[in-house]
């Protein structure tokens, strides 16, 4: 655990317990494989680990390596996740097929603070695969409208050909408390917008919130940077919203320092933070 704990709000404690191997994968069936995009794909697999949203596992291959790979779904008995194609182990998944095995460990790190969510207005800003951290967030505020205000979506993505769950978002954009925007970076597609997501920031009505709003920024390190901006600039506070960093985690447990930054590691102490504390966090 770091030495600052106390400034970055945790979400909750990890889910493995002191009983168990925290490192021991254990194998799980492949339910299916849905082809969101070339280069990106959904594997849904069967699963009865304990899972928070925002949280991620260990996948492995035996011979080949592991990965840690962000929970993009779960349910009774499975759960998904959605990965892109670009290395090793991630090359060596996409050779595989329904009925196969993975191994899998975790789940692990901290995830959103569902519950500091409750009663509030909402904004989410994500771009490209940062939507799969964020997918059982959003299914959670919209199966329970009662639970929550407003729910303002920005989503980006590079061009019509990168866009993940188009079934899910489309569905999102429908729900009367849900006021979408989706957009990619160049492209004319359908009724979408063009342009990075920052530039629709303006349209969130902060003023008509109060005090009664949280913001969540997930993406590559680039828009994240330029998202949690441009909330700055329009007068969002640092402690109002929560940011996912997922760099460089191997082993999940805070052993093998590869994703620790000073005192903090990613993996435990994170990958959920508030920004307050976050910004702070300098490779």
């Amino acid at each position: 655990m770091c030495d600052n704990c106390q400034n970055h709000n945790h979400a909750g404690t990890a889910t493995m317990t002191k009983e168990a191997n925290p490192v021991l994968p254990t194998p799980h069936k492949i339910i299916d494989i849905i082809k969101e995009t070339a280069t990106e794909w959904t594997f849904r697999m069967e699963n009865h680990l304990p899972i928070e949203d925002g949280q991620f596992m260990q996948l492995s291959i035996p011979r080949v390596g592991e990965a840690p790979i962000s929970v993009s779904g779960y349910g009774d008995g499975w759960c998904d996740f959605t990965i892109r194609n670009v290395g090793k182990v991630t090359n060596e998944l996409f050779n595989l097929r329904k009925g196969d095995t993975i191994f899998m460990r975790g789940a692990y790190g901290h995830g959103w603070p569902v519950a500091k969510f409750a009663k509030k207005n909402m904004l989410v800003i994500a771009g490209g695969t940062g939507v799969a951290p964020i997918k059982t967030l959003v299914e959670k505020f919209f199966a329970n409208p009662e639970a929550y205000g407003d729910i303002y979506l920005i989503f980006g993505f590079k061009d019509a050909e990168s866009i993940l769950f188009r079934q899910t978002i489309d569905k999102w954009k429908e729900a009367p408390n849900f006021h979408a925007i989706y957009t990619l970076d160049r492209d004319q597609y359908q009724d979408w917008e063009t342009g990075l997501v920052t530039k629709f920031v303006e349209r969130v009505p902060f003023a008509d919130f109060g005090d009664n709003y949280e913001c969540v920024v997930v993406g590559p390190p680039v828009m994240m940077k330029f998202a949690t901006m441009s909330l700055g600039e329009a007068g969002i506070p640092d402690e109002k919203i929560w940011v996912s960093y997922e760099r460089n985690m191997s082993c999940g447990i805070g052993k093998c320092g590869h994703c620790r930054i000073d005192s903090t590691y990613v993996c435990v102490d994170g990958p959920v933070f508030n920004y307050a504390f976050a910004k702070n966090l300098n490779d």
